[in-house]
């Protein structure tokens, strides 16, 4: 299922909802670790990959693994770059996948950036679950209807298949077609 939420409460909640105490958890836009803490605490027998850009993060995210008992594994990384796909699908891959998908790159982030490195992560690591934390997708989709049915049980769009990345999502220079 994916899960499309705004409000940090409804997002943390939905967290609780999903996680089970031995999933395999990607964290996209882990920032300081708030978040990462609650996930550690529902995945207490799994394991997390948290990942972030920013400066600030490194440091919070060791005090954090010092505290808690599930495996943390901190990359400091641009989650838009082949390489950091690559780097998180080899480990997740050995951990026997991903279980949940969790996408919080700021909450306001701009929806195209939101939905590409959610389509990019979710179509290479085939999560059961993704939470994305984006209100300009959240207005989209509660602004917008259709006629057709199209749904996907997982947390990645099934109907997408295997389609790799399109062309059009490399202006960036960001993605490759490697995985």
């Amino acid at each position: 299922m994916i899960n499309i939420v705004y409000d940090i409460k409804v997002y943390r909640q939905t967290l609780k909802d999903i996680i089970k105490e031995d999933d395999v958890v990607v964290e996209l836009g882990c920032h300081v670790g708030n978040s990462t803490r609650i996930i550690s605490q529902l995945a207490s027998h799994g394991k997390i990959i948290a990942l972030d850009k920013g400066t600030e993060s490194r440091e919070k995210l060791d005090e954090l693994k010092k505290e808690v008992k599930t495996p943390i594994e901190f990359i400091n990384a641009d989650v838009r770059l082949h390489e950091t796909l690559e780097e998180v699908t080899q480990k997740v891959d050995e951990w026997g996948g991903c279980d949940v998908l969790s996408v919080d790159l700021g909450g306001g982030y701009h929806p195209d950036t939101t939905f590409k490195v959610f389509y990019i992560w979710s179509s290479t690591l085939k999560p059961r679950d993704t939470i994305i934390r984006n209100r300009g997708l959240l207005d989209f989709i509660h602004s917008s209807s259709g006629t057709e049915i199209i749904r996907s049980e997982n947390g990645w769009l099934e109907s997408c298949g295997d389609d790799g990345i399109p062309p059009r999502l490399k202006e960036l220079k960001l993605w490759s077609p490697k995985l």
